[in-house]
């Protein structure tokens, strides 16, 4: 069985979707592994080191692609790559069907077996292919020394001979793995942490890392496997009238808020942000997905009345070493789980391969990507 990782060839994407050490995983497993030349140079990872995993390393993506029965990727396909691809080849990547509803529908129309590593369940089981997570945690560590970086003052207190410093604020919208990542990191930092979810559940997560739980009269909103559901424009609007004293305080905004497979919820209005103090800041994680701020621009930094708006895509990529490493192994444990004795050999009825399974057979087979194409 002949696995192939071809370079990313998607604007600002460093990472790749294999390194070395999964690679010889791979290769332990009686598959044969082809690289493209470059693949993990943007990672910082030679051809060499690939070669001395066991792994060959190609020339060009075509005829590594042509020949593959799975392919590794980190972002979605592009026309050109799934023309390449022969009928039932498998692929694993990031799919995003709220927003490649084309490169869905080309899947499944050139045969594909396709997962998305976004559709994978939240089960025990699951947790070792759990890409979101292992990229959401690195983002929202990012996502602070972004705000650092750019805030116009010290994160912790200081008590100095001209006088006492006091220590930034900072609010985190969303107390996923991501917004967990960033109060521990803002925490860490010496920030005065706050933070605030629609699931009271994570109360808990939020006080044991140091943070102060935010809580509003709203009724809760737990989803599936630990995720927020999709929220009402009602409850979105109440929420923002309750939330908007907490952000004016505020020094640092940072917002998590994402409902997988679905465009990101609107959790901050441009006057919200017209209340904060001149020099704060915002990041904006949800960016990719339409962004939790109405004033975000993807891809951009902001400033709307001396508050500095961050939109910064793909927020992982700018980690490629260790996000790879991550992504990698969540993406060799799914490859894994779906080959039996060297070969491809899917399970439709067990609960991960079903749950992450978006085109097979030629046609969109996961219910949430056919509701997200049929409302599209």
């Amino acid at each position: 069985m002949k696995v192939a990782v071809p370079r990313e060839i998607e604007q600002g994407e460093r990472r790749v979707a294999l390194v070395p050490d999964t690679a010889k995983m791979l290769v332990a497993a009686g598959l044969e592994v082809g690289v493209e030349a470059g693949a993990g140079a943007a990672a910082f990872i030679s051809d060499d080191l690939y070669q001395k995993a066991g792994a060959t390393v190609a020339g060009r993506a075509g005829s590594l692609l042509r020949d593959a029965d799975a392919v590794l990727k980190v972002q979605a396909p592009r026309e050109s790559e799934i023309s390449l691809l022969k009928k039932g080849a498998v692929l694993i990547s990031f799919l995003q069907p709220a927003t490649q509803g084309d490169i869905v529908r080309s899947l499944a129309s050139h045969g594909i077996t396709a997962f998305s590593l976004e559709l994978l369940p939240r089960i025990s089981r699951a947790q070792s292919m759990d890409a979101l997570s292992s990229q959401a945690s690195a983002a929202g560590y990012k996502a602070v020394l972004m705000a650092a970086d750019r805030l116009g003052k010290l994160f912790p207190m200081m008590m100095t001979a001209a006088g006492t410093v006091a220590p930034t604020r900072v609010l985190v919208m969303g107390a996923g793995v991501a917004g967990l990542q960033a109060i521990a990191t803002a925490r860490r930092l010496g920030a005065v942490v706050s933070a605030y979810d629609v699931r009271p559940a994570v109360k808990e997560e939020v006080q044991s890392l140091g943070g102060t739980f935010i809580e509003l009269p709203l009724e809760t909103q737990e989803g599936e496997g630990g995720y927020a559901r999709e929220q009402s424009e009602e409850f979105l609007r109440k929420q923002r009238e309750l939330i908007g004293e907490h952000i004016a305080r505020s020094d640092v905004l940072i917002t998590t808020a994402a409902v997988p497979g679905r465009r990101a919820p609107l959790l901050v209005t441009a006057d919200m942000v017209r209340g904060m103090r001149p020099g704060s800041v915002i990041v904006d994680l949800a960016s990719d997905t339409g962004g939790n701020v109405e004033l975000t621009q993807a891809g951009k930094d902001v400033e709307v009345s001396g508050v500095t708006i961050i939109g910064t895509r793909n927020v992982p990529s700018t980690m490629p070493l260790t996000t790879s490493q991550l992504f990698a192994r969540n993406v060799a444990n799914l490859l894994l789980h779906l080959v039996k004795n060297g070969v491809i050999a899917l399970d439709l009825q067990d609960e991960i391969t079903k749950g992450a399974c978006v085109t097979y057979g030629g046609e969109v087979v996961n219910e949430r990507a056919k509701q997200v194409l049929s409302a599209a």
